[in-house]
């Protein structure tokens, strides 16, 4: 691939552009509001000049109501040798392609698996897709040119392709991302008229939980509405899931000790039903999820405290397989979590010991 065209330029096209000139790549940048292709060329994602002639591919990384329309003009066009798109959705775009009458064979559905809170080119990044699946959707009709320059650009960005159904692909994502993300906004809802003494009170389990309710509502109601039936199936098995929970908790508050006993059984049914759920989480790189020891350290929120503690991590020679901060509330305090492998546990807790840190048992 030599050439490319990014139509949209928000954050998951920017992001990808970024990607594709640091490989070399000549991408023109265009959006439909011209300052953000300006934006995103000013950012060094690319030119928002129109390409002389057709480029190689077409990536079109507009909202998914609007994917099939994009994607119909830029084909019809003749913009590009291969045309893909990055929506989070895939069969909705593809059968209005169908009934829109154009040739598929130049066209790919495609979805990367990443993604942050915040929206627009000025929160791209080139390595954004690094390690992160990218999900590949083509059909009978689908060129062999098609299918390499797609994994083409998979390889630049760095990710991970995974071929499956485009069906199949929105049922996944529905149970994967979409219902969890309005399962994290309900919960999050319940804090808006809480009590501010409540509030103050918020832990990093809260934190987890509601982490992606800070996500743009507008992008998230395009999403939704191209993939609304697998979610509303899914949300109604969590529905039968809270009824049943409350349920038990109600029998919980009962004083007959055998509706106690029920209450304690579906209590704990849903706990465990949760584990076995969780450990189906794939770890580090995609690989099977692996249980670390945890070496908790006491720090002040000041400049270069983690870096230390990386740095002497690194001259303990152990490796710092995942980590997570706590901030202590109403002090410039907080605990770092050091999630390492078990058997360099104590090795990492006798040097930073020796070297000043305040480990927390």
């Amino acid at each position: 691939m030599r050439t490319a065209l990014v139509i949209g330029t928000g954050l998951i096209g920017t992001s990808a552009a970024l990607a594709l000139v640091s490989r070399g790549v000549q991408v023109h940048l265009a959006d439909h509001d011209p300052e953000q292709a300006r934006t995103a060329a000013a950012l060094g994602a690319g030119t928002d000049e129109e390409p002389e002639g057709p480029v190689d591919l077409a990536i079109v990384a507009a909202p998914p109501a609007h994917v099939a329309a994009v994607l119909a003009d830029a084909m019809r066009r003749g913009v590009a040798r291969g045309y893909i798109d990055v929506a989070s959705v895939k069969g909705g775009p593809r059968r209005e392609l169908e009934a829109l009458g154009v040739d598929l064979a130049s066209y790919i559905g495609t979805h990367p698996m990443s993604g942050r809170e915040k929206s627009g080119p000025l929160a791209a990044t080139g390595d954004l897709f690094e390690g992160r699946p990218w999900v590949l959707t083509p059909t009978r009709d689908t060129d062999t040119e098609v299918l390499n320059l797609a994994l083409e650009l998979v390889s630049h960005c760095r990710a991970v392709p995974v071929v499956m159904d485009a069906d199949a692909h929105d049922r996944a994502v529905a149970l994967v991302s979409h219902m969890p993300h309005l399962v994290s906004s309900m919960v999050a809802a319940r804090l808006e008229s809480a009590e501010e003494a409540a509030v103050r009170l918020c832990g990093q389990g809260i934190r987890d939980v509601t982490r992606i309710a800070a996500s743009d509502p507008r992008m998230w109601i395009d999403i939704l509405s191209a993939n609304p039936g697998p979610v509303a199936d899914l949300l109604t098995d969590v529905a039968a899931d809270i009824e049943e929970t409350v349920r038990a908790l109600r029998s919980l508050q009962s004083s007959d000790e055998a509706k106690r006993g029920e209450g304690a059984v579906g209590i704990e049914d849903v706990l465990r039903r949760g584990n076995a759920g969780q450990v189906r989480v794939p770890g580090k790189h995609g690989s099977a999820p692996r249980t670390y020891e945890v070496v908790a350290v006491l720090i002040d929120d000041q400049p270069g405290q983690l870096a230390r503690i990386f740095a002497d991590a690194g001259r303990a020679g152990v490796n710092i397989e995942d980590v997570r901060i706590e901030h202590a509330t109403g002090q410039q305090a907080g605990l770092v979590q050091l999630m390492v492998e078990p058997q360099t546990a104590p090795v990492l807790t006798a040097a930073l010991r020796e070297r000043g840190w305040a480990i927390r048992q």
